[in-house]
This record gives structure tokens, sequence and C-alpha cells, in this order.
């Protein structure tokens, strides 16, 4: 009988703005607009210098939801020398690219001709689904209508973008809710085949937003969902958790086969309340299950070349050392 295997990435966190115009209930992540809102190309080169001595494959790339809307912003940009946050967002890959990691970027709704210049320089994107329910913690949350987020996440399997979503729990959401949204997921999956994993992440109350008092999904619903995501999911999609926000060892046997990014350079800027576990960590919880690296591109995404020729050398590079893969025709 085969071991069973976990995987994770390594990975560096690059929030190059928090600044949002979405104002979520239960958002931790959102800033106002200010003189330290938005991460300077040099501290960019930092993080990503540090990122590649630790080994890192992959930078997580995110920025709060047009912030161009929010009064400033646009001054903030000009004074880096950029007229919109995706065209600083492009240069921050195409040096993650020269530095060696792979880009992933999850910049929240994109139009499709937006998703359609930065794939070229990204292995994967993504975007949660959080939940198709109309719930009072996305009022004030223009990108945050299921509707549009389906399609955006619709028009990655379009584009053959490898793509990452997932649900969001405790925001408001019923169990039927869930059901719903993993099963809106699997249809599109059937559609486009694009789907790399989805993540089941638990809402954890902060202070000074509108939802602190609110209790968080427990350990139970949380494994009841990954038991329903093994239900309703094709089991070519990995289902993940996020090991730092939630009991790894008593879910993960109900079905959980990723634990996402694990960082040893940078913090989880949505969550800083709660650090990442060391591997030494990860490695005691998962009981005899095997911990094993993986990139932010599958293997069978490879294989299907869902990549571009920018991307090719390093994908191939890293694919040969994690996955053992090797280049046909080359």
């Amino acid at each position: 009988m085969d071991r069973r295997v976990i995987t994770y990435s390594r990975n560096v966190f690059i929030p190059l703005t928090q600044v949002c115009h979405n104002r979520c209930g239960y958002c931790t992540f959102r800033q106002e607009v200010s003189q330290d809102a938005l991460l300077t190309p040099t501290e960019v080169s930092r993080i990503l210098f540090l990122g590649k001595e630790a080994g890192c494959t992959e930078v997580l790339l995110t920025f709060g939801e047009r912030p161009e809307k929010e009064a400033g912003f646009l001054t903030l940009l000009g004074g880096i020398g950029y007229e919109s946050i995706l065209d600083y967002c492009y240069d921050v890959c195409l040096q993650a690219i020269e530095t060696g990691i792979l880009p992933h970027t999850n910049a929240g709704i994109l139009f499709p001709d937006e998703m359609k210049r930065l794939a070229p320089v990204n292995a994967s994107m993504g975007l949660m689904l959080e939940t198709t329910a109309d719930i009072p913690a996305h009022a004030l949350s223009p990108g945050k209508q299921p509707e549009v987020r389906i399609e955006m996440i619709a028009e990655a399997g379009r584009q053959k973008i490898p793509f990452t979503t997932g649900l969001l729990l405790g925001i408001g959401e019923s169990k039927e809710d869930r059901r719903d949204s993993l099963q809106v997921i699997a249809d599109l999956h059937s559609r486009y085949h694009h789907i790399q994993e989805v993540i089941i992440q638990n809402f954890c109350p902060h202070e000074g937003t509108g939802m602190e008092q609110m209790p968080p999904a427990d350990a139970q619903s949380i494994i009841d969902t990954v038991e329903l995501a093994v239900t309703i999911l094709p089991p070519d999609i990995a289902i993940q958790i996020p090991p730092n926000l939630i009991d790894a060892e008593r879910v993960i046997p109900h079905g959980v086969s990723d634990l996402g990014g694990i960082s040893p350079v940078t913090i989880d800027y949505v969550n800083p309340q709660h650090p990442w576990p060391r591997l030494e960590e990860l490695r005691s919880r998962i009981g005899e299950a095997e911990l094993k690296e993986r990139l932010c591109i599958y293997p069978r995404y490879i294989e299907k070349g869902w990549y571009s020729e920018q991307l090719g050398d390093l994908i191939w590079k890293y694919a040969r050392e994690i996955y053992h893969m090797e280049r046909d025709n080359v």
C-alpha cells in the first residue's frame, strides 16, 4: 500500500499593497491609503532575495482589490513610477522570474484582458470563491459578489491558467451554502480542468473588525466541509487547509492532501497573529503520511504545457529537482 503524501509549497509572501476597495466585515488585511501603504521596488527586491536564499520556489503576490479606486493611491503609485497596480505587479513578476522564483498572483477580481496580460508571467493564479451565498459581511464589497467571482474562475479556465480557489468558513454561510460552493467549483473544473487545489479556510475573528464578536468555524465544521469536498470535488483537485489556522493533526485524516504555501521568510499577512509552523512541526502533525514539497504549478499542467515561454526554463528546472520530471524535445 502506497504511503499517503501531503504536499506544501515553500513560498515567500509579498503584499504589494493592502489598500483595497472592498470592505469585508471580517478583514484585517485592508489598510487605508498612507505613505507606507505600498511596498517600494527596493523592499520587493529585498524580500525576493531573502526568499531565494531560503530556497523558496514560489512568490505569492497579493494586493487589495482595485486599490486605485481609493483616494490618494494613484499618487502613491506615481511616486514609484507606475500608473496602475497591475503594471507594478507585472514588473515584479518579471523580477521574480529573473531572481529564480515562480510567481503566483492573487489580485482579487481581474478582467479577462488583465488576466491575459498577467498569465504569461505567472506559473499559476488564484481567487478565493469564499461562498456562493449573499452575506452581510460582503455588503460593502462589490468584488465579493458570487457571480463576479465565479465568472473570473471560469475565465481562468478558458485561458488555461492553473488555478487555486477555496471556501472561507464561518462568515455567515450555511452548510448548504458550502455544499453549493463546492459544487460550483467542481462544475467549473469539469468544464475547464484547470483547478489545482481548493482551500478550506476558517474565518478568524480579529479585534477592530465588524465581526470581532463572531465565533469562528469550529473544528467539526471544518472536518465536515473537508469530508464534503472529498465527495463533491473531482479526485485530481487537491484539498488544502492552512496549517497555521487549523488543527492540522485533527483535520488531515479526513481527506486533506495539501498544506499550501509555507514561508520561511515572511508572515501570513492575511492572518498575521498566526505564525507558520516549521516544517519539523508539520512532519510531526501528519502522522504516517509523507510530507513533500511541490511547485505552485502541478505536474499535470507542466505536462500539458500550460505555461509561457518566459517561464518554461525556470519551471522545468524546478520540475526536475522536485518532481523528477524530464523535459522532452529540448
